[in-house]
């Protein structure tokens, strides 16, 4: 059995290959809002290694499958991966679900009466970084689906992923104790 090497050197003209086949620059705005999202989830990671919480980590997994669908929605020009695969679905369903979670996380929260600074405990301060991370990524991907009506639902979901990463830097650190710093 052959083992598959993880270079294919197809890239090595700074070109790279979409879900539909169709090869791009590795500049290209699509290339670059779905390695975006990729970072996003990298910082995510980083976030769950610096243990959140149960409760968080457990929201985190499930925001970086998401996101995954997410990529692999914004690699997929033709709108046709999430028909073939179910796991790169994203919904309406995921929005309203991250909904719940900043709702549920704001009713532990004191309302926020000024803006705050970024930082605080690891995880609260390392999901800062991933809320502007977010926030780059949506520009990006709002950039993308200019004209592309099929998939408005990528800058929601990212949207309202943005808030949610902001609520959760601000749980974080009300669980470790940790005072917000209001600018």
């Amino acid at each position: 059995m052959t083992v598959p090497k993880i270079y294919t050197k197809t890239g090595d003209t700074g070109e790279t290959s979409l879900f539909d086949g169709t090869r791009v620059r590795k500049a290209d705005p699509r290339v670059d809002a779905y390695g975006e999202v990729d970072e996003l989830n990298a910082w995510i990671g980083l976030v769950r290694a610096n243990a959140p919480g149960t409760d968080l980590d457990a929201m985190l997994d499930r925001i970086q499958r998401d996101l995954f669908a997410l990529g692999a929605r914004l690699a997929d020009p033709r709108h046709k991966i999430a028909t073939r695969v179910e796991k790169a679905s994203l919904g309406d369903g995921d929005v309203i679900r991250l909904e719940g979670w900043i709702d549920e996380l704001e009713a532990t929260l004191p309302p926020l009466r000024r803006f705050i600074l970024a930082g605080g405990s690891s995880a609260g301060a390392l999901l800062h970084v991933a809320r502007a991370v977010c926030r780059r990524a949506e520009r990006k991907v709002v950039t993308l689906e200019q004209g592309d009506a099929a998939d408005g639902l990528a800058v929601t979901y990212i949207n309202r992923l943005s808030d949610l990463l902001f609520v959760m830097a601000r749980a974080a650190n009300a669980r470790a104790g940790v005072p917000e710093l209001e600018w």
